[in-house]
């Protein structure tokens, strides 16, 4: 396994070790804060290799094996986990680790509890090395290996351990957790052999909101609800320049940026995700369209992942403005969760505020190209109050480790100018963005594909009913075209706006399969 630290997107970490026969995960936020998911829980973790290979190839993790499908399960043996493989993979929960009664209350679900941790190994799961996609069957035998066909990433779910529950593996197939391709009813009025062939997938385990499954232990009504010095109390995207990742000349970690629980934040301790309104319908400009939902609050930080790959935490939120701009303190970006701004004023923090941070992007000569909004500090306030009074879009500041990076727009292109203007009109709940990276340090090919997949990620996320994601760059951008090549987008025509000819860029919900880690 390459990754021994899980960092989940609530800022908490687990230290995963290596066990006989799987792996344990033990909580690093115990003695910091009593916002704690669990203190810790093993694993039973098998690949199954062809049972002429199995004793020669026990820790085979070669690229021939890697990405194969067999399709004959009794062909197979159960043999140590090294790294990922394509279909091969099974899992289930051996072990728990309970936190003490005397500082938490007993958990209200166990199933709720079970399908945390199951999540939280999946996404450990879901960010080690992918494996080959190409499938070995009969029909493709003869077939040059990257010519074969693709399959989806996916893990078997045994039900062992404690997945035996007559009712568990069902539950956590109603929560949207765990998938079988047998959809009968069956013949039988109970047949534990239907649950048996669960499965996940790498494609639906990153369209699942994490808020479904992330929550925190109630601490008993004498125990303090922090500890002073908790990571958990800190703005999200606030930090100092001392508290980003430093590394070594070795490139070791020597110190890090902790974020705080953002949109997983609940007094309540329960799980932070309501579903999506049912479709009511509106006229705008003559365009009948959905009733949208309103977007977070000015503050609120409602997108959040640890990149391991860049050891940083990419986080979004919307700009803050203030309450007017004759106020020192009120344009300067303070940060809040997306829950709990409801009930805490948002606070002053050091540093540039927003309108400044657009006055200083918008007038580079780089971005001033593409956005032709340069001008004085009040000119890009206008425009950020009339993006914030947007009913079909709401801006948005990019941070890595809490640092801002860069400015977008997420719009719904049904109301939009784009909408009439689509070849192929559009659907009810697609989405749109407008990009823009402000500052000099953090551009780069890698970093482009990180933050946009995340944007794309957010919009899969928010609506379900959401299958195409747009955007619109001009014709003669193409360094950022080739961007979205790269990042699976793909050009449907090309658009004429009054103001610019544009490509038409687009990509599907049913071909994404994950944001870049």
């Amino acid at each position: 396994m390459r990754n021994r630290m899980c960092h989940l997107p609530n800022g908490q970490t687990f230290t995963v070790s290596p066990v006989f026969g799987g792996a344990s995960f033990k909580s690093n936020d115990g003695q910091q804060s009593h916002h704690v998911v669990l203190p810790g829980w093993s694993i039973v973790l098998n690949s199954s290799k062809p049972v002429e290979n199995a004793d020669s190839t026990m820790t085979d993790g070669s690229e021939e094996h890697r990405g194969r499908e067999r399709q004959s399960p009794e062909e197979l043996v159960n043999t140590r986990f090294t790294s990922p493989t394509l279909r091969n993979d099974s899992l289930y929960i051996s072990y728990i680790v309970d936190p003490p009664s005397s500082e938490y209350k007993p958990v209200s679900s166990p199933t709720r509890q079970i399908a945390m941790m199951l999540w939280v190994t999946l996404w450990w799961y879901f960010h080690e090395p992918e494996p080959q996609r190409y499938l070995t069957t009969e029909a493709s035998a003869k077939t040059p290996t990257t010519g074969r066909p693709q399959g989806d990433w996916r893990i078997s779910i045994r039900r062992e351990g404690f997945f035996k529950g007559r009712t568990l593996l069902q539950k956590l197939e109603r929560m949207g957790l765990i998938a079988s391709e047998d959809s009968s009813v069956g013949t039988e009025p109970y047949n534990p052999e239907a649950w048996a062939r669960m499965f996940v997938s790498r494609r639906s385990f990153w369209q699942i909101d994490p808020r479904l499954f992330v929550f925190t232990l109630s601490p008993q009504m004498n125990i303090p609800p922090a500890i002073s010095g908790s990571p958990f109390i800190q703005r999200v995207a606030s930090p100092s320049r001392a508290s980003m990742y430093l590394n070594n000349p070795a490139g070791q970690e020597t110190a890090s940026y902790t974020p705080n629980e953002g949109p997983f934040a609940s007094t309540s301790h329960l799980p932070t995700y309501f579903p999506p309104a049912p479709t009511q319908y509106t006229f705008t400009n003559g365009i009948r369209h959905p009733i949208r939902p309103k977007p977070p609050h000015q503050g609120d930080v409602f997108y959040i992942r640890y990149i391991p790959s860049l050891q940083q935490y990419l986080s979004f939120r919307v700009p803050y403005l203030g309450p007017s701009a004759a106020d020192p303190f009120g344009a300067k970006h303070a940060h809040t969760s997306s829950n709990s701004s409801i009930d805490q004023p948002v606070t002053p923090v050091p540093g540039p505020s927003d309108v400044e941070l657009l006055h200083k992007w918008m007038n580079e000569p780089r971005v001033n190209v593409a956005w032709g909004e340069a001008g004085p500090a009040s000119h890009q306030e206008e425009f950020l109050r009339n993006n914030l009074r947007s009913r079909h879009s709401f801006p948005v500041i990019g941070c890595w480790d809490g640092k801002p990076f860069g400015y977008f727009e997420i719009y719904w292109v049904k109301e939009d100018q784009l909408g009439p203007l689509a070849p192929g009109g559009v659907d009810n709940y697609d989405r749109g963005l407008h990009v823009l990276v402000g500052e000099q340090e953090f551009r780069g090919p890698h970093r482009v594909a990180v933050w946009l997949s995340a944007l794309v990620h957010y919009c899969f996320l928010a609506d379900p009913r959401t299958q195409t994601v747009m955007l619109e760059p001009r014709v003669d951008n193409e360094k950022l075209i080739g961007y979205l090549h790269r990042a699976g987008f793909y050009k449907e025509g090309e658009v004429t706006f009054p103001h610019k000819q544009s490509a038409l860029m687009k990509i599907k919900r049913d071909s994404w399969e994950s944001p870049a880690t």
